[in-house]
C-alpha cells in the first residue's frame, strides 16, 4: 500500500471515527430533547389550555383560513392578515409577522388550514422533515448523512417556530444534486422554490454558465405552471395585490419604521445578511445597501467563473452555490440557514472522497459553534458562517487534491 493510500485511509477514517459520530449524535440528542422539553412544558405548537403558541406557523395558518374563507388575496393586507392572526391567538401588532410569499404557497397554506392547528403544524414538519433529511443523505452518500443531518444546529428554529427552511433546502439540496444526473428533476424543484424567489436569483447564473438547458427550461415550465394554478384556483386578485404590496412590506423590514406596521426597536439580528449585520452595527441603509450589493455581486461573479470552469469539482461548485444563496440576498432569516447543511453535506462528501484538509475540521466545528451560541448573543451570524464556510471551499479550489473516490460515492 502506498503512503498516500494510507494518508488518504487516515483522513477519511477521521471523519468516520467514533469522536465524529459521537459528536454528531451530541448534537442530535440535544436537539430532540430541546423539543421533547417543550412540548412537555406546553410550550411547543399548542399551551396548556390546548390554544395555539404564537409561532411563524401562525403567519401560513392565518393565510390558509382566508384561502378556505373564499378570501385570498387577503392575506398580503396587514390589517387583515393580522386579524385572521389574532382570531387564532391575540397578540400584540408588534408581534405581527405578515404574509409575504407569493400567491403559489396559498396552495399550501390553504391545505393545512383545513386541518386543526396542531395537526396542520405536526403534518407541516413531519412533510417538510424528512424531505430535508433525505437530501442531505444524497448528498453525502453515505450513511453518516443521516446522523449529520439530525445533527445540524439550525433545526430548531424550523422545528420550534414551523418554518420553512427544510423544504428550501431540500429543493436547493434537489436542484443541486440532480442537476447532472436528472435535469429535468432538478428544474422542477428549482421551479418550487419560487416561492422564496430571493433564493433563486443566482441559478439562472451558474445554470447558463454551465450549459443546463433542460434545467431552466423546466424551471422556467414549473413556476409557470404554479402560477397559473393559482390563477385558476384564486384568479389574478392575489397576484395584483401581492405586487402592490410587496414595495410597502420591504420597506417594512428593511427600513423598521412604517406606520401601517409598527413594529418594537429595530432587530437586526433576526436577519443573517451583511445588509443587518451593518445596520446592527450601527451603519445607516445606503452603506448596507451598498455593501449587501456589492457582496451580491461578487458572489455572482465568483459562481459564474466556478461553473464555467470544468475543472472544479462538482461539489465544491454545488456548495459553493449554497453559500452563495445565502450571501447574495439581504432577506435571509435564522431558520433559512438549514441551506447551509446543503453546503457543508457537499463538502463532507468531497472529504469522504479526497480526505479532509488541515483545519477544515475546525471551520466546520466553528461554524456550529455559531449556530449553537448565536441565542446568548444575538448577532446575525449567517454572515459571519457563510464567509468562513466560502473560505474552506476556497482553499479547496486552490489546493484541490484529485484522488479516486469511493465506490459509495459513485452509487
Amino acid at each position: 500500500m502506498t503512503a498516500q493510500a494510507l494518508t488518504f485511509g487516515r483522513e477519511t477514517g477521521a471523519l468516520r471515527s467514533k469522536a465524529f459520530h459521537l459528536v454528531c449524535f451530541a448534537l442530535l440528542v440535544a436537539n430532540v430533547a430541546y423539543v421533547i422539553g417543550l412540548w412537555t412544558a406546553k410550550d411547543w405548537i399548542v399551551d396548556a389550555a390546548g390554544l395555539p403558541i404564537h409561532t411563524d406557523f401562525t403567519s401560513v395558518y392565518a393565510a390558509g383560513r382566508l384561502v378556505l374563507a373564499g378570501k385570498p388575496a387577503l392575506a398580503y393586507d396587514w390589517a387583515q392578515h393580522y386579524a385572521a392572526e389574532n382570531a387564532l391567538i391575540a397578540h400584540d401588532p408588534k408581534a405581527y409577522l405578515g404574509w409575504h410569499y407569493p400567491p403559489p404557497f396559498l396552495m399550501i397554506a390553504g391545505l393545512l388550514a383545513a386541518l386543526p392547528y396542531a395537526a396542520a403544524f405536526a403534518v407541516w414538519i413531519a412533510a417538510t422533515l424528512p424531505l430535508y433529511l433525505v437530501a442531505i443523505r444524497a448528498i453525502v452518500g453515505d450513511r453518516i448523512g443521516w446522523l449529520f443531518a439530525g445533527a445540524f444546529p439550525c433545526l430548531l428554529p424550523n422545528v420550534i417556530s414551523g418554518q420553512n427552511g427544510f423544504l428550501t433546502a431540500a429543493l436547493v439540496g434537489g436542484t443541486l444534486t440532480l442537476l447532472e444526473t436528472n435535469p429535468l428533476t432538478a428544474g422542477l424543484c428549482l421551479g418550487l422554490l419560487s416561492y422564496k424567489p430571493q433564493f433563486g436569483i443566482l441559478f439562472p447564473l451558474i445554470l447558463i454558465a454551465g450549459g443546463y438547458w433542460k434545467t431552466i427550461a423546466a424551471a422556467a415550465g414549473t413556476t409557470i405552471a404554479l402560477a397559473l394554478s393559482t390563477i385558476a384556483l384564486f384568479g389574478v386578485t392575489p397576484w395584483t395585490e401581492f405586487l402592490h404590496w410587496l414595495p410597502l412590506t420591504s420597506q417594512a423590514l428593511f427600513a423598521q419604521n412604517h406606520t401601517l406596521w409598527p413594529q418594537d426597536d429595530p432587530a437586526w439580528n433576526k436577519f443573517q445578511s451583511l445588509f443587518a449585520l451593518v445596520r446592527l452595527s450601527g451603519g445607516g441603509p445606503t452603506l448596507a445597501w451598498t455593501l449587501q450589493l456589492a457582496l451580491t455581486t461578487i458572489a455572482a461573479i465568483a459562481l459564474w467563473a466556478m461553473w464555467r470552469n470544468r475543472r472544479i469539482a462538482f461539489e465544491l461548485k454545488a456548495a459553493a452555490m449554497a453559500v452563495g444563496i445565502l450571501l447574495a440576498t439581504p432577506y435571509v432569516y435564522l431558520y433559512d440557514l438549514t441551506v447551509m447543511a446543503i453546503a457543508l453535506a457537499f463538502l463532507l462528501r468531497y472529504a469522504l472522497a479526497t480526505g479532509p484538509m488541515p483545519g477544515e475540521t475546525f471551520g466546520v466545528a466553528l461554524i456550529a459553534a455559531l449556530f449553537l451560541f448565536m441565542p446568548f448573543f444575538g448577532v446575525p451570524i449567517g454572515t459571519m458562517s457563510a464567509a468562513i464556510m466560502a473560505l474552506l471551499i476556497g482553499r479547496r479550489i486552490f489546493a484541490d487534491r484529485p484522488s479516486p473516490r469511493p465506490a459509495i460515492l459513485q452509487a
